[in-house]
């Protein structure tokens, strides 16, 4: 199941144990809050649509850590005014994990599916692979900075498929081999910046990164720029 709410003027799609970044909220980290502008709820094939909000739901949550997000540059000038400023602003932002969703008072529990048939132990023994955690807001500055760059890409699709992560997280990318200087900013300011975010590249992403001057699929395919991600994740 799963509920859009609304959070500061910004609304969200959300799960229960998903993370979020939002808005800096002034709650302290490890402290729970509640959001009651519930305005949709899906469970399995129960539908509640609130006018605005749902009457007697609401999304609780608890408070991770704050952040800040990339710089931005705000350059003015005025000409023959001999008049130009330049400032710097980076947004603050809570990181929160989804504990739950309520309705009419009671925890909503998820919809019961057929059980699926016993596993063979080959399929028992794969580990699962963890869905990647995207922030929208994250993926918005993204496609702001290569429409900026004149990058023709869908850099939307591509951290949907790996995720996003915040600059304070970066790794050194240019330990992969093929990734220099010159590559590795061209990576960050599409949001790229951690090696599971590389290792985590299919074959659409790596056609995707072809818009990228200098970068072709078969550059990254050759370089094996998967593999050598996953062996530096190891060694973290």
């Amino acid at each position: 199941m799963y509920a859009i709410i609304n959070i500061a003027g910004q609304q969200f799609k959300v799960e229960k144990d998903q993370q979020i970044f939002v808005h800096r909220l002034p709650n302290k980290e490890g402290d729970s809050v509640t959001f009651d502008q519930v305005l949709f709820v899906e469970n399995g094939d129960k539908i509640d649509v609130g006018a605005p909000a749902v009457s007697g739901a609401s999304v609780t949550a608890k408070v991770i850590e704050h952040v800040k997000g990339d710089k931005v540059i705000v350059f003015k000038k005025k000409r023959r005014k001999g008049y130009q400023k330049k400032n710097g602003h980076r947004q603050q932002f809570t990181k929160i994990a989804i504990d739950g969703i309520t309705l009419n008072g009671q925890k909503a529990e998820k919809a019961k599916t057929a059980k699926p048939a016993e596993k063979t132990e080959a399929t028992k023994a794969a580990p699962s692979k963890k869905a990647a955690e995207v922030s929208e807001n994250l993926v918005s500055r993204a496609e702001n900075r290569a429409a900026e760059a004149n990058v023709e890409i869908n850099i939307e699709k591509v951290l949907h498929s790996i995720g996003t992560a915040l600059k304070a997280d970066a790794d050194d990318l240019k330990l992969i081999n093929g990734i220099g200087p010159v590559f590795e900013e061209k990576l960050n300011e599409l949001g790229i910046y951690t090696y599971e975010q590389i290792s985590k590249l299919k074959a659409a992403d790596r056609e995707e990164l072809s818009a990228i001057d200098g970068i072709t699929r078969e550059k990254i395919e050759s370089e094996e720029w998967v593999k050598q991600a996953k062996e530096l994740l190891k060694n973290k």
